[in-house]
């Protein structure tokens, strides 16, 4: 492995410090809970080693919500989605394999092939095409070298999605390629249309990823999940899991579970609080004559882009110093700076408005 920083961990709000900012809209979840939301009750808890592939009951539970014929077998729980993106990718990938990953993207998809030394292909996203996934053009970069295939529906940054049908065609891709396909299903939720079936549903030859992160508020556990269908790769990811951290927290599960157990009563509440901050986003682009977009279609992310000549420094420079705002720069997703990611779930109200003002003032103050 040839690991090296990506620059969105390296610039994080967390890295760069919570304190210096203002108005948070680099965050890509719905706003983080305490405990007390939670309503977790811990018991005396024995802090011993937990089933290798996690709460049996939490493992039902990510079952149940992924409909069959995915059994709690077919569940390992994993350090957060980013946890299980990386187990598979260090299971399906020796250097010069051949992988195809959407780009942008989440940057850990496109950095752990590259640590692996595997060839990677992008298949890139065009804001001309609403950020589309073009399966004829997938279609024509797969090989008999490609392992796998990488999609997160909705995506992050774009927040576009895709239909029932192109999904089902990319499964019929992958399978008579012979590769697999690696869903990043954490959006998934939080989609606006009808949501997609668990990929790992439909075919043995694809894994699904998810997480409590994003749709629940609760990275600060590190709870997420693979769900696969093939036994013998399971078993895989499992070993990867034993040699990498032998097990999740048993207390990271326990919260897990208790928070997962209650997502039927959380998810209207999200959907509600996601829809107003949507508007708002929706608002203040309609008025901004600077900036366009794709409008997304689910997540809690859009990735504007500024249409004015401006000079890119001092728009970064005077939004975070002088409007007290921060936002995902486009290199963070290997596109350019003039693009940007705006976390609108994780803001109040009043924080996202402040914040949009902000970089409507920073891009009038950085005009060429």
């Amino acid at each position: 492995m040839n690991y090296a920083r990506m620059a969105i961990e390296q610039e994080s709000p967390e890295q760069l410090g919570y304190d210096t900012i203002r108005y948070n809209l680099a965050e890509s979840s719905v706003r983080d809970r305490t405990l007390s939301d939670v309503g977790v009750e811990l018991p005396d808890m024995l802090l011993c080693y937990g089933d290798h592939l996690g709460h049996p009951g939490f493992r039902e539970l990510v079952a149940e919500q992924s409909g069959p014929p995915v059994s709690a077998a077919d569940v390992l729980l994993t350090a957060g989605a980013a946890h299980a993106l990386f187990i598979v990718a260090t299971c399906l990938l020796d250097p010069g394999d051949h992988v195809v990953v959407v780009r942008p993207n989440y940057a850990t998809i496109i950095e752990a092939p590259r640590s692996i030394g595997a060839d990677v292909g992008y298949l890139d996203l065009r804001f001309e095409e609403g950020y589309r996934i073009d399966i004829d053009r997938l279609a024509s970069m797969l090989t008999p070298a490609t392992r796998y295939v990488n999609l997160t529906v909705p995506n992050n940054p774009t927040g576009q999605g895709m239909t029932r049908g192109e999904l089902e065609a990319v499964v019929e891709l992958v399978e008579r390629a012979g590769c697999r396909l690696l869903m990043d299903e954490t959006y998934r939720e939080m989609t606006f249309d009808e949501p997609l079936p668990v990929a790992a549903t439909l075919s043995t030859r694809a894994i699904s990823v998810s997480s409590l992160s994003k749709s629940y508020g609760i990275p600060g556990i590190r709870m997420g999940w693979a769900v696969c269908r093939d036994g013998a790769l399971l078993e895989t990811l499992l070993a990867a899991k034993e040699q990498i951290g032998i097990c999740t927290s048993v207390v990271d599960e326990e919260i897990g579970l208790q928070a997962f157990a209650r997502r039927g009563e959380w998810l209207p509440y999200i959907g509600a609080r996601i829809a107003e901050a949507l508007s708002v986003t929706r608002d203040w682009v309609d008025r901004e004559e600077h900036v366009e977009w794709v409008e997304p279609r689910g997540g809690v992310v859009c990735f504007p882009r500024v249409t004015a000549p401006i000079d890119v420094d001092a728009f970064y420079r005077l939004l975070l110093e002088e409007h007290g705002t921060y936002v995902g720069s486009g290199h963070w997703f290997e596109q350019p700076r003039t693009s940007m990611r705006i976390g609108y779930g994780w803001p109040t109200v009043a924080e996202l408005k402040q914040g949009l003002a902000g970089v409507s003032a920073a891009i009038g103050g950085a005009r060429r």
